[in-house]
């Protein structure tokens, strides 16, 4: 009573090719964030809320309607939702996908469409204090820390990303690690005012400073004002940095308020990777990991101003 091998080959392929179809009609029903959450669910998933999110959507709208056909045919909220959902808890894009209800191919295009429109948007966002906004900064500095004459705090940050294919030992930075080194300026609320975010773990503090254009700027155009820095950085008319060995008391305290307002920029870094955990590693090229820390810079500003525009006491709270 043995089943000749033809039937059973004919059968097994049917029921192959009945499991393929069938697996081709699996629908997976995505997710709506905005109709299910409260805003303080929102803040936490996304790092915004419902008002804040139609913002963006209106924002990058006229540079990812055109993408829908290679974003898998996603709406300009779904793109910004899935973007904000990477940013924010930086984990892979399949698990981002399966919380979206999306394919993770989708996810990965997803992310690095909005990251280039976000970055574009880098120069409207990020820009150094001009005019009444050098007295503002001033006076907030001079609470943080009883340092006058202060405009911004400098400093850099190290972004991790895997191993790159290509010049692999320039992205390792001191403690072994492949990274790339991002300058930052902030002033005293946490608002990011100047970056360059492009050498890679390798490179110095100092030099990123000497090569950027702001440094070229400030050198040509003293401002009214000066910039905070750690002992990496050089003395500079416009960069003030502490005294190596504080020999008298007057040295001492300038060293204590020097270290208070310049904590801004430390708090800065901090704040910014625990907004979008993403930064903390992110498994991309070197040109794609700068994209998207240039988006989240774009998006760390955005939502600090807007906390900050609503009289926030604390605008890293959510964070």
């Amino acid at each position: 009573n043995m089943v000749p091998l033809r039937v059973v080959t004919a059968y097994l392929h049917v029921f192959m090719h009945s499991r393929r179809h069938a697996k081709g009609l699996v629908y997976v029903e995505r997710t709506k964030p905005l109709e299910q959450y409260t805003t303080e669910e929102l803040y936490v998933r996304f790092r915004f809320g419902k008002a804040d999110i139609e913002y963006l959507v209106n924002l990058l709208r006229p540079k990812l309607q055109h993408r829908t056909q290679r974003s898998h045919g996603l709406s300009v909220e779904d793109q910004i939702l899935i973007a904000l959902r990477f940013y924010a808890c930086g984990t892979f894009y399949e698990v981002v996908g399966d919380y979206m209800g999306v394919v993770k191919s989708a996810v990965c295009d997803v992310v690095k469409d909005v990251s280039i429109a976000l970055a574009s948007l880098v120069n409207e966002f990020v820009s150094f204090p001009k005019d009444n906004q050098i007295a503002q900064a001033k006076r907030s500095f001079f609470l943080l820390g009883n340092m006058p004459n202060t405009i911004g705090a400098i400093d850099c940050t190290h972004v991790h990303i895997q191993a790159p294919r290509e010049n692999e030992w320039e992205f390792i930075n001191r403690k072994g690690r492949h990274s790339i080194n991002v300058q930052l300026v902030c002033d005293a609320d946490l608002i990011i005012t100047n970056c360059v975010v492009k050498w890679p773990g390798s490179v110095h503090d100092a030099r990123i400073l000497r090569e950027s254009a702001l440094y070229r700027d400030l050198q040509t155009n003293r401002p009214d004002g000066v910039i905070l820095g750690d002992s990496a950085y050089p003395l500079l008319p416009w960069l003030m940095t502490p005294f190596l060995t504080a020999n008298t008391p007057a040295q001492a305290r300038f060293n204590t308020a020097h270290c208070r307002a310049r904590c801004a920029i430390e708090r800065l870094n901090g704040v910014l990777k625990r907004r979008f955990a993403c930064l903390n590693y992110l498994r991309a090229e070197p040109q794609k990991a700068c994209n998207i820390t240039l988006a989240c810079i774009v998006l760390h500003n955005i939502a600090t101003k807007h906390f900050l525009d609503q009289s926030d006491p604390n605008p890293t709270k959510k964070f």
